[in-house]
């Protein structure tokens, strides 16, 4: 095979991010609710500093997440920090409003842009699309089965990422839902008693044995996911592909937990890149994460091998 695939995660802390390091991660999302989206933890421009020290020379690279949902009252103050991030040697910008595109690339020319729309980037030619005005990369959709995601491989322009272990999101509101449930209970709540530390949960009366993690933030009212990814077993296919950024998402998990994932997915990178011909997945690979799996959730492939209808 050509160049290896990225391994790329999310991570809480600095602490958590040079212990990813070590267990064989190649770059890392980071940024501040403020202007990124879903973050494990909440990294300003001081911290974002430290990690590019730490990484770069050990060829890491740093990513800025401003893929927030832009509002007028958050425009004023993006250039300011977009060249603040330019100015700490950030490796790229993730984004998903077409603003925060503008503003890059006026500001930061040549720096790599990674477009994240969610669930919107469902096809080569809206990513190409966006290549063309200026985005390196396309985050593909977590709805994308696995035949759509290989099949769109050799029509794109831009390099591809996809989710491959972690939780997803399932329904975002900016509206303080937790909020105002608690207050028409009686139980108003403080703001830090709803982010990701609280451990609420969402549960359908329908299928009681499923959990759905929910927080809020400044950004509002956050659903995930019952279960997990899990695309180990066929990573190979990915690879085969050509997909160029494989990442796990750390939201809501311990650091053991993402540490455990990212050297089994160290693993299954090098050993495919080292012979492909030769590879086969061994089920002992998956032995970590699954002692610190919560029981509660499953591990999946997720919309891999499920029909959506968009």
């Amino acid at each position: 095979m050509g160049k290896k695939p990225e391994l790329l995660a999310t991570c809480g802390t600095l602490d958590e991010l040079k212990a990813l390091a070590e267990a064989g991660c190649d770059a890392f999302l980071l940024g501040e609710e403020r202007y990124g989206m879903r973050l494990p933890g909440e990294f300003t421009p001081e911290m974002i500093g430290e990690a590019v020290n730490f990484a770069h020379p050990r060829g890491i690279k740093i990513y800025a997440a401003v893929n927030n949902l832009m509002d007028n009252e958050k425009l004023p103050l993006l250039p300011e920090y977009l060249k603040r991030m330019g100015e700490l040697g950030v490796d790229g910008i993730e984004f998903g409003d077409p603003s925060v595109l503008m503003q890059a690339r006026s500001l930061l020319p040549g720096l790599p842009l990674h477009w994240n729309a969610e669930m919107t980037s469902t096809n080569h030619g809206t990513a190409n699309y966006w290549g063309r005005r200026g985005a390196t990369r396309v985050v593909l959709a977590r709805e994308l089965n696995m035949d759509e995601v290989t099949g769109m491989m050799p029509s794109l322009e831009v390099e591809a990422q996809v989710q491959v272990h972690g939780m997803t999101n399932i329904y975002h509101s900016k509206r303080s839902l937790v909020h105002s449930y608690m207050a028409n209970q009686g139980r108003p709540v403080e703001d830090d008693n709803v982010g990701l530390t609280r451990g609420l949960y969402l549960i359908e009366a329908e299928r009681r044995d499923e959990r759905f993690p929910i927080y809020e933030d400044a950004n509002g009212t956050h659903i995930m996911s019952s279960g997990d990814i899990c695309i180990l077993e066929d990573l190979h296919l990915l690879m085969e592909a050509g997909v160029q950024s494989f990442k796990i998402e750390g939201i809501l998990q311990s650091a053991a937990y993402n540490v455990a994932a990212a050297r089994a997915y160290r693993r299954a990178i090098d050993l495919f890149a080292e012979d492909p011909a030769g590879y086969a997945f061994d089920e002992t690979w998956l032995d970590e994460i699954r002692a610190l799996q919560d029981p509660e959730r499953e591990l999946s492939f997720g919309f891999f091998y499920k029909e959506q209808v968009y």
